[in-house]
């Protein structure tokens, strides 16, 4: 479990879930009371702005759609009113890339995970070659295989 605190809210991920919660007065007046949890199959991209010497930095979480691209110099003043970004200092900073780090980590093994799970189709010559095998060991006929080539073919 990593916990991050930053100015306006807090993080905290488990491996499979990213809660963003908001404590304090300040954050409770541009976001409200509560919390928010994301899976992260539903992050899409996490958008990172390092904090200068005298700007904050964020992490914001894109849940799909198209992301609207903010004027220069507004981008943190625009995340610090986005309820799925946390606005982070130079001092939070390595703190918030431990939990960054961990998160690409968790979305490239969900991405992985799906891909394995949506294994691609077998090629019309490997389907071509089961075909065959059913022919020769007695399961298909001849004018059987011959029509179920004809419909690999044309796909």
């Amino acid at each position: 479990m990593i916990e991050v605190s930053g100015s306006g809210g807090q993080l905290m991920f488990d491996g499979q879930y990213v809660t963003i919660t908001r404590k304090g007065f300040l954050a409770r007046a541009t976001h409200g009371k509560g919390e928010k949890r994301l899976h992260v199959s539903q992050i899409s991209a996490v958008q990172w702005k390092p904090a200068g010497a005298v700007v904050n930095g964020f992490i914001q979480f894109s849940i799909g759609g198209a992301d609207r691209q903010a004027l220069k110099g507004s981008r943190t003043m625009d995340a610090s009113k986005d309820e799925n970004s946390v606005v982070f200092t130079k001092q939070q900073q390595p703190e918030f890339e431990k939990l960054r780090a961990a998160l690409d980590q968790a979305i490239a093994a969900q991405h992985a995970h799906q891909g394995a799970a949506s294994s691609a189709p077998a090629s019309v010559a490997d389907e071509l070659l089961k075909l065959r095998s059913l022919v020769e060991q007695g399961f298909l006929t001849q004018g059987e295989f011959d029509q179920q080539k004809a419909r690999l073919l044309s796909q």
